[in-house]
């Protein structure tokens, strides 16, 4: 009887998942007609019966039957009733109920080549640099107090226009203010109409995949490399071709010559994770390749704020006569992480294209988080933030040197250290011979987080190492856990 059959499933239903009544009818009807307990065509008692032999209210059994006709399940006849739509599934269509706590009845997952590129290769999980250390992370530095205070003006002033979508690249303050900085610090060659604020590298990154190179063209990339370049590249479809590095950066030779480049992506100011400085005989070398090339350069400089030794260096856009370079940074290491906030120089005959892609993919917004960041530029707040910041982690770069001193050696096959001149990571680097992504795997089990060189690595197999991150680490933290790797790392290369 399909009173007794409704009432079973409701119970089912209600015990399983608590839902409410109207709900349990409507799933109990659902599967009736799935299953073939009520077949296409056929009459369903009327509201006041089946509330009658349910022991329901009327407006529960009516909620169920307008929600399964809106559905298309059941149709009304004017003067007839209710009957079972003629395209409900007959049975054995579908599958039956599961039982409490079975997993659904779902065909295997199969991802693109593309999605299992993007699920299983350069995970952030393996390769993104955190504080080596152990529990919270340490956001100190950061005046959040007084952030709090300028986003809690800018909220409570905002106009309309400023919860909207914005179609210029971003806040035109926040712009000029970003421009005013470049100029000064960085040696970048731009007006405020140029720089496109974007919600971080990843973002910039998309950007400039979509709009300057095809489906299958060649980008060319550091290796060892960046990963969240290497995972917007194969989003984007392009076909990435490994550089090797040195001493000097990014060192392309005549192996590379039967690639040629649509797009070179280079760290030039801090190779990321090596560390190395890309001279100035580099840097014209890597313009005049992506003139011969007709390519465009994408520089990504990282973490330039934060250099402890030695002059401030000059952005590679700055010596670039031809418009070819675009210059991408991030407040999420100058400020915090989570603020997703960061920003693309692109040349001028890119700008509008730029802004109109910008608009049309990713809708941008945060436009009140804009206007506070701004104010925290224009009135000294983010100069005087940053000396702060690069103190407090001057501090803990030199507490790490210091408890991974005794594992240094002299000789050209001893562990010795780059990259630590700027940034927030240092590279230790290894002898061949070393296993460091067995090193990282000892370490974990004692709930420390480092890096294996090697895995960032596309080509080449001549690179062991450890990439330590030391931002949002505690001092005290860093005190007593660097011994710890220092001693992991000795025990390895001793044998």
């Amino acid at each position: 009887m399909l009173s007794e059959y409704l009432l079973a499933e409701m119970n089912r239903l209600g015990a399983q998942d608590a839902l409410p009544l109207h709900r349990q009818l409507y799933e109990a009807l659902r599967r009736a007609m799935l299953d073939g307990k009520l077949g296409a065509g056929e009459r369903l008692p009327s509201s006041r019966d089946l509330a009658q032999d349910l022991g329901l209210s009327r407006n529960t059994v009516v909620a169920a039957i307008n929600q399964l006709s809106v559905e298309g399940y059941l149709a009304s006849r004017v003067g007839s009733g209710t009957y079972v739509n003629d395209h409900v599934p007959r049975s054995g269509l579908a599958r039956g109920p599961r039982a409490p706590g079975q997993a659904p009845h779902l065909q295997p997952a199969r991802l693109s080549t593309r999605g299992q590129s993007l699920a299983h290769e350069f995970s952030a999980g393996a390769l993104e640099v955190q504080p080596f250390t152990p529990g919270i992370a340490d956001f100190s530095a950061f005046p959040l107090t007084l952030w709090q205070r300028l986003q809690n003006k800018h909220w409570r002033m905002t106009y309309p226009d400023m919860l909207d979508y914005n179609t210029s690249g971003g806040y035109a303050p926040l712009r000029r203010a970003i421009a005013d900085y470049l100029r000064v610090f960085r040696s970048v060659q731009l007006d405020a109409d140029q720089v496109i604020v974007t919600s971080g590298t990843q973002q910039s990154l998309e950007l400039c995949a979509r709009l300057l190179a095809d489906h299958g063209d060649t980008v060319w990339v550091e290796d060892p490399a960046y990963w969240g370049a290497m995972k917007a590249f194969i989003a984007t479809g392009l076909s990435v071709h490994p550089v090797a590095t040195d001493e000097q950066g990014l060192n392309p030779g005549p192996a590379d010559d039967p690639k040629p480049p649509r797009l070179i992506y280079a760290t030039p100011s801090h190779q990321y994770p090596l560390g190395a400085v890309m001279s100035l005989a580099r840097r014209h070398q890597l313009l005049a390749t992506a003139r011969a090339h007709g390519a465009w350069v994408i520089e990504d400089d990282y973490d330039s704020e934060y250099r402890f030794s030695g002059p401030p260096l000059s952005s590679l856009e700055g010596l670039d006569p031809d418009g070819r370079v675009l210059y991408m940074g991030t407040f999420s290491k100058v400020l915090y992480p989570g603020l997703k906030l960061g920003y693309l120089v692109v040349p001028k005959g890119l700008v509008e294209a730029f802004r109109q892609a910008h608009y049309d993919l990713n809708r941008p917004g945060q436009m009140p988080t804009q206007a506070a960041l701004a104010e925290f530029i224009e009135m000294g707040h983010f100069a005087s933030s940053l000396r702060r910041a690069r103190q407090t982690y001057a501090e803990r770069r030199q507490c790490l040197l210091e408890a991974l001193k005794p594992v240094l050696g002299e000789g050209p096959d001893a562990p010795r250290i780059s990259g630590a001149e700027q940034g927030l990571h240092l590279c230790l680097r290894l002898p061949l011979a070393v296993d460091d992504q067995a090193i990282a795997r000892r370490l974990a089990q004692q709930g420390l987080t480092v890096r294996p060189l090697s895995a960032y690595c596309l080509r080449r197999q001549d690179l062991r190492g450890l990439v330590i991150g030391y931002g949002y680490a505690p001092l005290e933290a860093i005190r007593r856990c660097g011994p710890v790797v220092a001693a992991a790392v000795k025990q390895a290369v001793m044998g």
